[in-house]
């Protein structure tokens, strides 16, 4: 609904919704210790910790992951309802998807395929390299004609068919309008897809449609309505997350190749750049693949010339903390004594979080930070590092 003052023109009035973000300022609070925070700040972390409950550990994770993420580019996402549009809301949010997808997946891969105009165009192949999707992300400025759910899942599935069975394979679709412009029977499309093992979750930037909703029931993925931009953000990152492994899928062991990084080879031009002419990646230094001595920039890849997965010890160590997640924190009450945070060392003063196995509290932010970015707890490092 609109509201329209008198004396304003019709032309300069905007959504009743938009004024939320006007003058945020004056929903700014500051605390005991000083600092600056939202009022609403404490409920959203309460609520990403109680997401943290529904981690189930000794579960089987798809570690190694393919996915596909499928951007609408149809007129809807001109529309106003996220800041300063749709299109530039979510292209700001897939850039930080892809750096936090590959930091958290290191032996994973991505790629960005796009809708508009009732086709499917894939902008960037399956890459662990976070730059080459930003780089193809740029290139989105033009919203035209209908989405296609249909044709983008053919395209995710044709790029990933031949992958192995034992990665998980999966299409993250971010769409925002109400309907499809498909060719043929998408149902068709949607059993195919679900007997391929790939999976497919959906965020809708608009309002919930069936369509969405029974492909994710038949694939086993999610599918979730933005609230506003903060949860849409939320919604996007916790595709990070590996999702449980399918019932039927193989259990294998994967060879791998930890390359070196020699600074003083052979002047070459690496695999990853053979497109590209530009003498800037003719050079003596890169990553060798040890079984056929091919040249590369970045790792983790798989080698174009034997198919062999190269990887770095630091990318399997990283994905460790999914397999063994760090366990909750328990909360407790204040008591009456007076308490530090083990990280940061401010003054708890009414919830504290205990981790169960060395007994340090903490405050809710370093809580989070431990489970979301460290992985670790540091109480119980310290522990080690004394003994």
């Amino acid at each position: 609904a609109h509201v329209i003052m008198d004396g304003e023109d019709q032309n300069d009035v905007g959504y009743t919704w938009e004024g939320e973000y006007e003058r945020p300022w004056e929903a700014i609070q500051e605390d005991t210790e000083g600092r600056i925070h939202a009022p609403d700040e404490h409920e959203l972390y309460k609520a990403k910790r109680r997401k943290l409950f529904d981690h189930k550990s000794q579960v089987k994770l798809g570690m190694m992951r393919h996915m596909f993420v499928v951007m609408d580019l149809s007129y809807s996402m001109e529309e106003k309802d996220l800041r300063p549009n749709r299109l530039t809301c979510t292209k700001v949010i897939l850039e930080s998807f892809f750096e936090e997808f590959i930091d958290q997946n290191p032996i994973s891969q991505i790629g960005l395929i796009v809708t508009r105009n009732g086709r499917a165009e894939k902008l960037s192949d399956l890459s662990g390299n976070p730059r080459v999707h930003k780089e193809a992300l740029s290139k989105c400025v033009k919203c035209v004609g209908e989405a296609s759910l249909q044709n983008s899942l053919e395209l995710a599935m044709k790029n990933m068919k031949h992958l192995p069975t034992h990665s998980s394979r999966e299409v993250l679709i971010i769409h925002g309008s109400l309907t499809s412009c498909d060719p043929d029977n998408i149902f068709t499309t949607i059993e195919e897809f679900s007997k391929s093992n790939m999976r497919c979750s959906i965020i809708g930037l608009a309002a919930e449609v069936k369509l969405c909703k029974t492909i994710c029931m038949q694939t086993r993925g999610n599918y979730n309505v933005i609230l506003d931009e903060p949860h849409f953000k939320d919604l996007v990152m916790q595709s990070c997350r590996p999702p449980p492994a399918k019932e039927n899928s193989e259990t294998t062991l994967i060879k791998m190749g930890f390359p070196q990084h020699l600074t003083n080879g052979p002047l070459t031009l690496c695999m990853c750049h053979l497109e590209n002419k530009q003498n800037q990646y003719i050079n003596t230094s890169g990553y060798f693949c040890p079984q056929c001595q091919s040249k590369y920039c970045d790792l983790p890849v798989e080698c174009k010339t034997c198919g062999l997965t190269l990887v770095l010890a630091p990318h399997l160590a990283r994905s460790y903390h999914h397999l063994f997640p760090l366990p909750m924190f328990q909360e407790v009450k204040c008591s009456g004594s007076l308490m530090f945070c083990s990280s940061c060392q401010i003054t708890l003063s009414d919830e504290v979080y205990v981790c169960p196995l060395c007994k340090q509290p903490f405050c809710i932010d370093c809580d989070l930070y431990c489970h979301e970015t460290l992985h670790n707890c540091p109480g119980c490092q310290s522990k080690i590092t004394q003994s």
